[in-house]
């Protein structure tokens, strides 16, 4: 007989070792059992995750971050771009009611106007209707057309919920009590997919929990989890120094695009102009403050909208013409000093989440900025702060993301007017070699009110057991759990 002693964390998700006895996948996200079970519109990484499996929209992503057929099976757009139509699936909710395209219609409508607030509604702002042509048949009309619309659909805030449950393609049951996740893969019959006679057999369940980054990474290190999921800079040294020599060709580094850096709170003393808020931006060798982490292949940006996102770059990827970091720095300094006065101490606040990676993060901005005659406190959790990080991914490749993501709608720092409305317009205009100049007019607009300090792309990683299969590092390192459950071949 086996007898294993495991700590409470890690009880839940398997027995003896990782999918043991029942076979499950062992899953740990990174984060906390509230966040993992958020439902709302703002969801956590691990929600999206728990929402993604098993309340399912018109479209999903799969592995590879690519959008797939979900709840409809096929779909048409329409030569202008300006018509999407959808034809349902023949399945039904988890209480056996046919899914009919008014009640899809009917929900739609509902989540988007739930939405209002939110960046995500900024960008379904083109949507002009939705309404059932038949019973299985949806179209949704836009204003203009929106290449990236299908992606927007795929999002787990769109997924369809009837009564609190989802129409899979899980299905998922919790303990009384605790911040555990069992999900099963409904059979395929379901879900309006053929059926398949040794489903059981091939379809593993899979336990999932939310832990501490440290309990996860030690969780995977003893083989007590097969994957490790939702991992950022701020626990990334974490992953290296516990995992050790198991770390190796274990270790998922995600190619991703969105925004690392940092928000400016508070257009007050020293970063009350924008030409000292570039100095402090001007100050950073964005190279050198990657290399305290250990991480390759790192992309730097000092632009807030990469050169990349745009058909035509009108600005390369350096935006300071190729001065050296010293040069910058004496630019910088000499900002500092013209500013400098009778109270007037050259000192930022800057907010980070707790974390080993934030520790050296803020370390090198610190050592950074007192090149150029600044001092840098880190705020406490809760106090007022100059700067602030901010770490999101993007949801689909296009300026008009990262542009909405600064929208003064939204109420998340400095922003620029001026800039909303250039995008307002670039989202609206049918033409898109007009739609690429104003949507290169905000960007300017916005880099000119220097609102933002942008270090380079998010850093996510994950755990993987070499035996699973069907995990794909992917630009939006969104990593459906369904697939998990799924055989290789």
């Amino acid at each position: 007989m086996r007898i294993c002693l495991l700590p409470l964390a890690v009880l839940a998700l398997a027995s003896c070792g990782a999918g043991a006895g029942d076979g499950a996948v062992a899953v740990a996200i990174i984060g906390t059992p509230a966040g993992m079970f958020d439902d709302g519109v703002r969801l956590a990484p691990a929600a999206q995750l728990l929402r993604g499996a098993t309340h399912e929209g018109l479209v999903a992503l799969d592995q590879s971050g690519q959008v797939v057929p979900a709840i409809a099976e096929r779909w048409i757009v329409s030569d202008d771009g300006l018509s999407y139509i959808f034809r349902l699936r023949d399945s039904s909710w988890p209480d056996g009611e046919e899914i009919t395209a008014p009640e899809v219609r009917d929900q739609l409508r509902r989540t988007m106007a739930r939405l209002e607030g939110t960046s995500l509604a900024l960008d379904l702002g083109n949507v002009r209707e939705i309404r059932a042509m038949t019973g299985r048949v949806i179209e949704v009309q836009l204003t203009a057309p929106m290449p990236d619309f299908l992606r927007l659909l795929a999002q787990s805030e769109m997924g369809l919920t009837r009564g609190g449950s989802g129409a899979g393609p899980m299905a998922m049951s919790r303990g009384e009590g605790d911040g555990n996740a069992r999900l099963s893969a409904l059979p395929p019959e379901t879900r309006g997919l053929p059926a398949r006679q040794d489903w059981e057999e091939v379809a593993r369940p899979i336990a999932v929990r939310a832990l501490a980054a440290g309990a996860a990474v030690e969780a995977f290190a003893r083989g007590d989890v097969d994957i490790v999921l939702g991992g950022s800079i701020v626990d990334f040294p974490q992953a290296t120094a516990i995992a050790g020599p198991l770390s190796r060709g274990t270790v998922q580094v995600d190619p991703t695009v969105g925004l690392f850096g940092l928000t400016v709170r508070r257009e007050a003393g020293l970063l009350s102009d924008p030409a000292r808020r570039e100095a402090l931006s001007m100050a950073i060798d964005r190279q050198a403050l990657i290399q305290a982490f250990g991480l390759g292949g790192w992309r730097e940006n000092s632009w807030i909208v990469p050169p990349e996102a745009f058909a035509a770059p009108t600005y390369g990827q350096d935006r300071w013409a190729g001065a050296s970091i010293d040069e910058r720095r004496r630019i910088a300094a000499a900002r500092v000093d013209a500013w400098k006065g009778p109270g007037r101490a050259p000192v930022v606040r800057l907010a980070l989440p707790r974390g080993a990676g934030s520790d050296i993060l803020f370390r090198q901005l610190a050592e950074a900025w007192a090149t150029i005659g600044v001092t840098t406190r880190r705020a406490a959790p809760g106090e007022p702060a100059d700067l602030e990080l901010r770490d999101v991914l993007a949801r689909y490749v296009s300026p008009v993301w990262y542009l909405n993501q600064f929208n003064c709608r939204l109420g998340a720092g400095l922003c620029a007017p001026a800039a909303d409305a250039l995008v307002r317009q670039a989202q609206a205009t049918r033409d898109p070699a007009r739609r690429e100049v104003l949507l290169a007019e905000a960007h300017a607009a916005l880099a000119q009110s220097e609102v933002y300090i942008p270090l380079g792309v998010p850093v996510r990683w994950s755990l993987v057991r070499g035996t699973l299969g069907n995990f794909q590092p992917n630009a939006f390192a969104f990593h459906p759990l369904f697939p998990l459950s799924q055989p290789t071949t």
